[in-house]
């Protein structure tokens, strides 16, 4: 009998501890927290994605990139958008950070806020209000995302190659850097679902097309592959790539899993979710059920965004998102 109390306490320690962990993982963050200081803030922030979605469709792809190269490196806190200045060496120049553009883009979306309630939105709420807006915007589900973080005063590039896994990393080395964070399996599975839009440059390709192909690649899609990237030293510069999904390419959806099915990965641990035993359950269930896909990308989205975030005094708000600010 005591050992069956002492279970029950056990439980309900953890229950009442469950809340307190959340806590301390999202800070202080909590909804519409600009409601009383700028209340348009958020639909500012929507109708600029809008807008630069329009002329820029690609632009929404960026947001959501800018969101996991963010929130993975020590914090959600806009470091990402530092640039190299004053001692300062942006976490661009990471060789992680290939590929990466539209930043430019960044500072409309803040210009037009300053405009309305100078500094008074942080940059890193920017970049977790963007992605949100843009993944509505290529087909994905809405989510609700709290607010109120603020921006670090230091960017981390030595700590993104120990944070940001790479496109040839191992499965459990890219599910242990995301359980560091508190993102399961499941959710790994459905955030490695974000590579059903936008592009791939030559660069991350070619080791798989030459001097052979890798087995792993279907034969007709390995040619067409060889059409994207006819050499095996491609150029950085020059605008050579492949689509990671050829069917649907700018909507956020289950093709993603169903290429993979077919032996259609485009980047090495795209096709490893299929040959791990951990993930490919995970994969088969989301390539059926575009709705499941959705669901646990909405929620592995939720907490990546609200990874060990800055809140009261620990940081500032940016006037401008590329520098810190000088008083």
């Amino acid at each position: 009998m005591m050992a069956i109390k002492s279970h029950h306490c056990c439980l309900s320690f953890i229950f009442l501890l469950l809340p307190l962990l959340l806590q301390l993982h999202s800070g202080n963050l909590q909804l519409n927290y600009y409601a009383q200081s700028c209340p348009n803030a958020e639909e500012i922030i929507k109708q600029q994605v809008i807008k630069l979605y329009n002329k820029h469709g690609n632009t929404a792809v960026s947001w959501v990139r800018n969101l996991f190269h963010d929130c993975m490196v020590k914090s959600c806190d806009a470091s990402l958008l530092l640039e190299t200045v004053n001692g300062i060496e942006s976490e661009q120049k990471s060789d992680r950070s290939f590929g990466m553009r539209n930043f430019k883009y960044v500072k409309t979306i803040k210009d037009a806020l300053e405009q309305e309630c100078p500094r008074t939105v942080s940059c890193a709420d920017i970049v977790s209000l963007s992605a949100r807006d843009g993944i509505v915007l290529l087909g994905g589900p809405r989510i609700e995302m709290k607010t109120g973080r603020k921006d670090s005063k230091r960017s981390y590039l030595p700590e993104v190659e120990n944070t940001i896994p790479n496109h040839n990393d191992s499965m459990e080395l890219v599910l242990s850097r995301f359980q560091s964070i508190g993102i399961d399996t499941q959710g790994v599975v459905a955030l490695l679902g974000a590579h059903s839009v936008g592009r791939v440059h030559c660069v991350n390709l070619v080791h798989r097309l030459y001097p052979t192909v890798d087995p792993t690649l279907e034969p007709d899609y390995a040619e067409y592959l060889k059409g994207r990237c006819p050499t095996p030293d491609p150029d950085p510069e020059a605008v050579l790539y492949s689509r990671n999904d050829r069917e649907t390419p700018m909507i956020l959806d289950n093709m993603y899993y169903k290429n993979l099915l077919k032996h259609k990965g485009l980047l090495v641990i795209d096709q490893q979710l299929t040959s791990d035993p951990t993930t490919s359950p995970f994969v088969e269930k989301m390539a059926a059920d575009n709705g499941y896909f959705h669901d646990q990308f909405a929620r592995a989205v939720l907490l990546l965004s609200e990874n060990n975030p800055l809140t009261g005094d620990e940081g500032e708000v940016r006037k401008d998102c590329r520098y810190v600010n000088s008083e």
